[in-house]
């Protein structure tokens, strides 16, 4: 009896780009799912240079499918420790990802464009 090939974990990775950057902005797409399985390739992306270098950074959430507290904590972290005149601005996220959000308290130290 053969059995189906089981989908991989790639299949579930999200897609973290940078798709601008610069030392005033640098933007960061999300695309897919965050959750636990991939806590640590969302803070790997988190503490890259040009993130980290950039004056405001810009979370691009159109496709992202679902944000989990594990890496929704992640991204309250990153934001918490950057610079105070850092600004990170959340663009384009849905309503259960916004939802999550506001749970963690990313609201409280991010502009967040619904």
């Amino acid at each position: 009896m053969a059995s189906e090939p089981q989908p991989t974990a790639r299949a579930h990775r999200p897609n973290l780009t940078i798709t601008e950057a610069g030392r005033r902005r640098t933007v960061l797409s999300f695309s897919g799912r965050l959750d636990s399985g991939t806590l640590g390739g969302l803070e790997e992306r988190l503490v890259d240079p040009r993130l980290l270098g950039a004056h405001e950074v810009v979370l691009e959430m159109n496709d992202l499918d679902h944000l989990d507290l594990a890496c929704a904590y992640a991204l309250l972290r990153a934001a918490t420790g950057r610079p105070g005149n850092a600004v990170l601005t959340v663009r384009g996220a849905g309503r259960t990802v916004l939802r999550t959000l506001h749970d963690v308290g990313l609201d409280t130290v991010a502009v967040i464009e619904e």
